[in-house]
């Protein structure tokens, strides 16, 4: 047992601490067992599902099975299927078994600082860990984002964001907005038209990319070609998140047929409805917000890793500020793939690589001031 200035007691040492048992943390569990590293994966929840349960009951990977493995471990069944969020959940289960890593669950992380060249990792039941090392895999999904817009404080209907959407028995013969353009907007929105009078407002039009190209699903196009984990960052460019809907043509012909209806962004909120961009007005009873995440990882800002808006501040998932902190899952990391199940594991592969790297220079310097 160590006991540092401060008067903690360290137990152990870890080479790595994982933040975070979803897609992103489990991929870095493999690579650092592989790795025949120490380390320890942190899991607020209770299973290593990320936050797969959570969302929305029809939503389907937008990639087939055969593209959508974590490492080590190619997802079960039909590979040219497109898995359901539940299958999804089963899979992530499947794979912490399997692969047997060193999980605690039950530990939400709320702080970490850093002192005598190890991360200090308080957790909310008040259990310390500390590790050389640390990688947030936290993702996003606790910090969905919403425009403010005018007039919300004032609306009397219902404002949701797409994060606690779950289907749409609730919404049945009510009028709704759904806010966005990207795959999950499309998705819900067409749910909804069938039961609800749906409006699909968007800054511009929807784009559409088709699922299939010559015969052969899009993944596997960006997939022989590199372009779905081709490194934008090296040439200054964040990747991001496209907003093109991968579509086999049924999106685009509902929404042509106005299942759900396409209007302009509305311009502000009234107290029973919307104004919309040429000045109409529209009583409504719901507007669901399909407008994505911010990164979350709340529990380093007194290591100065995040700049203003609480973005953390890295180079393809190395911190610019903080010497031994990584980061997976972040939207655009390395490329469009990045926060995806298909694409987690290379950046994960690469992660892992820097810190074995890493470990090993620190041990020769050790070894040279001996």
């Amino acid at each position: 047992m160590q006991i540092n200035r401060m008067g903690w007691r360290m137990n152990t040492i870890y080479d790595v601490i994982v933040i975070g048992a979803g897609q992103s943390g489990l991929a870095a569990g493999y690579y650092l067992k592989k790795a025949g590293l120490q380390f320890l994966v942190l899991e607020s929840g209770r299973e290593a599902t990320g936050s797969w349960p959570y969302y929305y009951d029809s939503l389907r990977l937008f990639s087939p099975a055969k593209y959508s493995s974590l490492p080590g471990y190619a997802f079960p069944g039909d590979k040219k299927r497109y898995p359901s969020r539940d299958e999804v959940v089963d899979y992530l289960k499947t794979y912490a078994e399997k692969m047997q890593l060193p999980i605690k669950h039950h530990m939400k992380v709320v702080r970490i600082h850093k002192q005598e060249q190890a991360f200090h990792i308080e957790t909310s039941s008040g259990e310390k860990y500390y590790s050389k090392n640390v990688i947030a895999a936290t993702g996003s999904f606790q910090r969905p984002y919403m425009p403010v817009i005018d007039g919300h404080q004032d609306y009397q209907g219902h404002i949701l964001h797409s994060s606690t959407y779950k289907n749409p028995d609730s919404f049945k013969g009510k009028s709704v907005i759904v806010v966005g353009r990207g795959n999950s907007a499309i998705q819900i929105g067409v749910e909804l038209a069938p039961l609800a009078k749906t409006t699909l407002a968007t800054l511009r039009p929807v784009q559409f990319m088709p699922q299939t190209v010559l015969g052969r699903d899009l993944h596997f196009w960006l997939s022989v070609t590199g372009l779905d984990g081709f490194p934008f960052w090296r040439f200054g460019v964040r990747a991001g998140t496209s907003t093109s809907v991968i579509d086999t043509g049924k999106y685009k012909e509902m929404i042509s047929n106005g299942l759900p209806q396409q209007r302009e962004m509305f311009m502000s909120f009234t107290s029973t409805g919307v104004v919309w961009a040429d000045g109409q007005m529209e009583d409504v009873d719901a507007v669901i917000f399909s407008t994505g995440y911010r990164d979350h990882v709340p529990y380093l800002k007194d290591l100065g890793a995040l700049d203003a808006r609480h973005t953390p501040l890295h180079r393809a998932g190395v911190s610019t500020s903080m010497s031994g902190l990584y980061y997976l899952g972040l939207t655009g990391q390395r490329s469009f793939a990045s926060a995806t199940i298909r694409g987690t594991g290379r950046d994960a592969k690469i992660i892992i690589n820097k810190i074995v790297r890493h470990i090993r220079n620190e041990k020769n310097e050790n070894y040279k001031n001996a």
